[in-house]
């Protein structure tokens, strides 16, 4: 067992129709299907897309922190 980690960072958007909270959810989800030792995320931007006056999606700019393997 290593006694440190290493970590790297990617920037991801995700979206929901209902909430900032589904959006968080839905970037890390799909964020996991394809990146191994996904351990934290930090959100830096919200914002949301306007239809016919009401929010039509809501954004989460996400920064996804994993763990390197073998670290």
């Amino acid at each position: 067992m290593s006694d440190h980690h290493v970590y790297k960072k990617v920037e991801v958007v995700g979206s929901s129709r209902n909430s900032i909270d589904d959006a968080i959810n839905n970037a890390i989800t799909e964020c996991s299907k394809s990146i191994k030792n996904v351990e934290w995320f930090e959100v830096v931007e919200t914002r949301g897309h306007v239809e016919d006056g009401k929010v039509g999606h809501y954004q989460v700019v996400l920064k996804v922190g994993f763990r390197i393997e073998g670290s």
